[in-house]
């Protein structure tokens, strides 16, 4: 009589991304923020300079969390804060050739379901606890780019076109952020809609919020603090924050078994 073998348990694979909580949403609408201001302060010294920042900084970011292989503060966040001022050029980059911003708010939000489609066609869900691979890695941060940029187009959209001003636009999309939460927490709407409605939505807010303080009264009824110095100390926050969290390790997901 054979022995029957062992069964061998499936691995277990790390979550390439963080755990959602409150810090993750403060940390995340502070970088869209930081993005936003530190996008205008460069452009207004040097577009040139702008260009190699955002680029640069983006392609070595990106690199730096997809070698990492596994969730760590420190490579996530830098990755989101330099999505956060790649994705402001995107979308203000194709303003200077003269295209409305309506259109490009529509332009990037098919570009999104696009990404939507084709990620979840691939892989069959697009829940931010699924993220363990390379592929739907990919996915997520293409996704998390092309939302930055429709963010921005939207903000732009309120708070120029509209002619809301900022701080109307900061109360527009601070109601709009909320429905998602509301419809996840007491209408049973699905959470991984809730978490990408909202994850869009975090976009106009930060930029719209950097705005108000950043821009003078003149353009949009700002506070005039200065691009840069709303750049400067939303990094300030951002760093202690993540600094935070690379030491208690609280928002680091448990590792998920591979389905066979």
């Amino acid at each position: 009589m054979t022995t029957p073998a062992p069964a061998v348990a499936p691995p277990r694979l790390l979550a390439r991304v963080p755990a959602i909580g409150l810090l993750f949403w403060v940390i995340k609408t502070l970088t869209t923020g930081m993005g936003e201001a530190l996008s205008d302060y460069l452009a207004g010294v040097d577009i040139v300079l702008a260009v190699a920042v955002g680029v640069l900084g983006l392609a070595v970011a990106l690199w730096l969390q997809l070698r990492a292989g596994r969730y760590t503060a420190t490579t996530y966040w830098l990755a989101v804060a330099m999505v956060a001022v790649f994705g402001t050029m995107a979308a203000d980059g194709v303003h200077l050739v003269g295209l409305p911003y309506a259109l490009t708010t529509t332009f990037y939000l098919l570009v999104v379901a696009g990404l939507f489609w084709a990620w979840h066609r691939s892989e069959g869900t697009l829940s931010i606890h699924s993220i363990t691979t390379r592929r739907r890695e990919l996915f997520y941060w293409a996704t998390v780019l092309a939302s930055f940029a429709l963010g921005t187009a939207a903000g732009d959209l309120t708070a120029d076109q509209l002619r809301l001003g900022y701080l109307p636009s900061v109360v527009v999309f601070a109601v709009a952020i909320a429905v998602p939460a509301v419809g996840w927490r007491f209408f049973g709407l699905d959470p991984v809609v809730a978490f990408w409605v909202a994850y869009v939505l975090t976009r106009p807010l930060g930029a719209s919020v950097a705005d108000w303080l950043g821009k003078p009264a003149s353009h949009g009824g700002g506070l005039g603090y200065g691009d840069g110095t709303v750049a400067g100390l939303a990094a300030v926050v951002i760093a202690a924050l993540v600094g935070y969290l690379a030491v208690r390790r609280s928002d680091v997901q448990a590792p998920t078994a591979a389905l066979a």
